[in-house]
């Protein structure tokens, strides 16, 4: 059986920027699997080699392993030195990240559309974070206001790259949940939660203008270009943008309705039965591809899961959470081999790195879901997966992406550790 792979480091990855864009979308597309994950057609839909575990049985929760988790001194521990990281590593001007620390092989990324993206994503995820786990430090709240400043500037400047790259969605999601947060910090001022507010509903515009013609985001258009994106949804893009929806709404800020019901109905459509999720709905004549088999969605099915559930979709039961909660920390080899890898999806299953702190950091939404009686179990999974990865100056990463990807990585960890947090 001929299977096509990506180049071996003999032949060497495409140099342009656009060619590896358009290589990852026609391997996604319409290439063969690797050859370790390739199974015949009428195969059991398993991860390869782990047959050993039963299939789900969302009637009932998961019988789990004891795992002791992390002291309390540990925990807060690790989230002070993650919280020293990001106040060290902040910009003059208030941002996070940059477009420096190049690899020989970076993601495509036109400038200056992309790395303006990409930082106010990074920005939005770090204040995020500190004031999540660290609003009442004087050094943070320094940094709090030095990085609301520089957002709340910045952000309406925030646009489409080009035709083709729209990473400019996750810029304005994040965004939602950074402002949110910023309403509720600080002294009350009427006038500061005005321009808050009225930055928060320029995100919902945002949104509604960059939607795919078919419901839901993606941040790539290699169809048309058009000035309504013409590509298809992105199963954890849509996840990540109902969230942050979800939380506005609770904050009494209504998202678009018509944009919001199109978004759940694409992201429906890109579940399979088991509550894994297809990468994007290009995908869906493909269910059985690596990327969409459960080791695949590994990252994504808590995303999913959590945002569904949050926008009423009864069939996302505190035993589908539960179980994927549990898959999440029994088959965590599956993300982690694919961590620190510099090229997306070369990883078993097509694993992409930066899935990894993004699934845990969704996790955390999950565990918030269930019953609090519930959760001890598994915020001591997942506080100890995350406790395991911190790097030696403090912050956590897993993919090299330019100058962000300690700082994303640093703010997701510390979010999802506050969720781990015993009551």
């Amino acid at each position: 059986m001929k299977v096509n792979r990506w180049p071996t480091t003999k032949v060497g990855p495409p140099r342009s920027s656009m060619a590896w864009a358009v290589a990852i979308a026609w391997w996604l597309c319409g290439a063969s699997v690797p050859a370790q994950d390739a199974a015949p057609q009428d195969a059991a839909p398993q991860e390869v080699g782990v047959a050993r575990l039963p299939p789900l049985d969302f009637s009932q929760p998961p019988v789990l392993p004891q795992v002791d988790g992390p002291r309390p001194a540990e925990l807060e521990s690790a989230i002070e030195r993650g919280v020293d990281f990001l106040i060290a590593d902040q910009n003059a001007n208030g941002s996070w990240g940059s477009a420096t620390n190049t690899k020989d092989l970076n993601i495509f990324a036109p400038v200056p559309g992309a790395h303006h993206a990409f930082r106010t994503a990074t920005t939005a995820l770090c204040l995020s974070a500190l004031l999540e786990v660290a609003d009442e430090d004087p050094q943070a709240q320094a940094a709090i206001e030095l990085g609301e400043a520089w957002l709340v500037d910045q952000l309406p400047r925030l646009r489409r790259a080009t035709g083709t790259a729209i990473y400019n969605v996750w810029g304005h999601a994040y965004a939602i949940q950074a402002l949110l947060r910023l309403r509720q910090y600080g002294p009350e001022d009427a006038e500061r939660r005005k321009v808050l507010d009225e930055l928060i509903r320029s995100q919902f515009d945002m949104l509604t203008r960059f939607e795919s013609v078919d419901g839901g985001w993606g941040y790539y258009d290699f169809r048309y270009q058009a000035r309504r994106p013409t590509s298809d949804s992105i199963s954890f893009v849509n996840g990540a943008v109902l969230i942050a929806f979800a939380e506005a709404r609770q904050a009494g800020l209504e998202p678009p309705e018509a944009v919001t019901e199109r978004a759940i109905a694409a992201t429906v459509r890109q579940q399979r039965p088991d509550f894994a999720y297809l990468y994007g709905e290009y995908l869906k004549d493909r269910p059985m591809r690596g990327i969409n088999r459960p080791g695949g969605s590994l990252g994504r099915s808590q995303c999913c899961n959590a945002a569904l559930r949050m926008w009423g979709k009864t069939n996302i039961t505190d035993n589908v959470l539960k179980h994927w909660l549990y898959r999440l920390y029994e088959r965590n080899g599956w993300l982690d081999i694919g961590r620190k890898r510099p090229i997306p999806h070369e990883s078993w299953f097509q694993v992409a790195g930066y899935f990894y702190y993004f699934g845990h950091y969704y996790a955390g939404y999950c565990i918030e879901l269930l019953p609090e009686e519930d959760r001890p179990p598994y915020q001591a999974m997942v506080a100890r997966l995350i406790l395991d990865k911190q790097e030696k100056n403090g912050c956590w990463w897993d993919y090299p992406l330019y100058d962000y990807h300690q700082q994303y990585g640093t703010a997701m960890a510390l979010m999802t550790l506050k969720r781990c947090r015993p009551q």
